[in-house]
């Protein structure tokens, strides 16, 4: 099959391209090795969509962050996706700190980010819970916190239903130049493309090999990791960040969209062992530099921890261009971390006006839909909503998760819809059953059934979260 454009990785960035690209009349695939949508540092980062305050001057972070951030708000009004405005205080704790706060002050002045200094007391009236170490911080209020998987598979059911083909476990494993682009060999199928998309984060270099020897750049990648905090233990209103680094933007307190506090990140380099488990090391620096900034974390009521990988490179900035002179169509965008997730929707928009405009003859499908119906969530809904939900549906009176308050109507509607859910984490990323206190001690074995019986398949067949990571080893009756 002959296809316009071929985008690897279904992260938030092939995910936001593909929805974008969907409007237009092309024929588009989307390749990924794993089983879900969005299973890699889409999955595991600070969910934070930056204003755009910090990245340099001149680079495509600066610029693609601000256009980035202020699309998200509608963005997620039209996909029906959660989006906290919380706001967000970087912190000073000496006068070379506060040196580094005029800095940003500077850069969000000429990009017309909103934002205000105040004393360390003034931001302690705010922030009660802020060290008596901090002498002045720099608010952002505009700064939102997001789910950032529930954006990325909202962007592809969008994509997918109008007409954009994904697959899933489908790792590519060579590319081949021809006269009509490229022959992408990817799951034992055989992909032609005239343009190819390489957003595939963490293995972006290893892609490019498969055509040239000369990538120009090399994966460098960094994990971070995370305590997730209790929703009960209310630790900080705004995001709070120490003064960036040239690590990042060190370790944060982050409010969540459900009102949970995420702790982190550190920021450890890897070599060859790219690993996302979590460590004593880790857990033990998050626990010191935490402390510089916020009086009480209450660490001990951590319900999760987990570790993510940024797809960091030797390039300083986002790296979004053609593989050199003689792959002029196929387009790298790589090396996509902080702030990429708060820049992606300006991402798309980057590529599309570079390097598919002046590719194709653009002409809008007037069948394309670029919203989704909100889904139902029984948790947000009044006494009346649910009665009439329940009348009509009794699934949808089963609660599976209490924690959370999920119901069986909403596993099998995420199970049901397009892009739906395979696996026991498919569930999870889709209607948050497991994300609670128990962590899914109680509810798992429940979504486990209901998966069985939706897919019509043995639960020994149910997967956690990749395609041979089953829970059940046989049956026993």
């Amino acid at each position: 099959m002959l296809y316009d454009i071929a985008i690897i990785g279904a992260g938030i960035t092939g995910s936001m391209l593909a929805r974008e690209l969907s409007r237009y009349e092309l024929k588009i695939a989307v390749l990924d090795k794993e089983n879900d949508i969005a299973n890699g540092a889409t999955m595991a980062n600070s969910a934070i969509v930056h204003t755009g305050y910090d990245p340099v001057d001149g680079t495509l972070k600066a610029e693609l962050n601000v256009k980035g951030a202020r699309k998200y708000p509608k963005i997620c009004e039209d996909l029906h996706c959660h989006i906290k405005n919380t706001g967000a205080f970087v912190v000073a704790c000496s006068d070379e700190d506060e040196a580094l706060l005029d800095v940003l002050a500077e850069r969000a002045v000429c990009r017309e980010i909103p934002h205000e200094f105040l004393s360390g007391d003034e931001a302690r009236t705010v922030e009660p819970n802020l060290s008596d170490n901090i002498t002045k911080a720099l608010s952002f209020p505009t700064t939102s916190v997001i789910y950032p998987w529930e954006v990325a598979i909202a962007c592809m059911q969008v994509a997918v239903g109008n007409g954009v083909e994904l697959f899933l476990n489908h790792a590519v494993s060579s590319i081949d130049k021809d006269a009509e682009g490229y022959v992408i060999t990817a799951g034992s199928e055989t992909f032609h493309t005239k343009v190819l998309l390489n957003a595939s984060g963490v293995g972006a270099a290893d892609i490019c090999r498969m055509v040239t020897e000369n990538v120009g750049f090399e994966v460098t990648p960094r994990r971070g990791e995370y305590y997730v905090i209790s929703n009960d233990e209310h630790i900080v209103n705004n995001v709070i960040f120490p003064v960036p680094t040239a690590k990042g933007k060190g370790v944060l307190a982050i409010p969540t969209v459900y009102g949970n506090t995420l702790i982190g990140p550190n920021s450890e380099q890897l070599a060859e062992n790219i690993s996302t488990a979590t460590s004593v090391n880790g857990a033990s620096y998050l626990r010191e530099h935490i402390t510089k900034i916020i009086k009480t974390v209450p660490l001990h009521k951590s319900i999760r921890t987990f570790a993510g990988l940024r797809p960091s490179t030797t390039s300083k900035d986002f790296i979004i261009e053609p593989l050199g002179a003689e792959h002029p169509n196929f387009i790298n965008i790589a090396s996509i971390e902080s702030p990429g997730l708060a820049s992606a929707p300006g991402i798309a928009d980057y590529v599309i006006e570079n390097f598919v405009a002046d590719r194709f003859c653009l002409k809008e499908s007037p069948d394309a839909v670029m919203t989704r119906e909100k889904p139902i969530v029984v948790s947000e809904l009044s006494e009346e909503e649910r009665d009439k939900l329940v009348r009509e549906n009794p699934q949808y009176a089963n609660i599976v998760c209490r924690c959370e308050t999920i119901s069986e109507g909403e596993i099998v509607s995420a199970i049901h819809e397009v892009c739906g859910a395979r696996s026991v984490k498919g569930i999870k990323k889709r209607v948050r059953p497991g994300m609670g206190k128990c962590q899914g001690g109680f509810c798992e074995p429940k979504v486990v059934e209901i998966l069985a019986r939706e897919l019509k398949c043995s639960p020994v067949d149910i997967v956690q979260d990749g395609k041979h990571s089953q829970i059940l080893e046989k049956e026993n009756r």
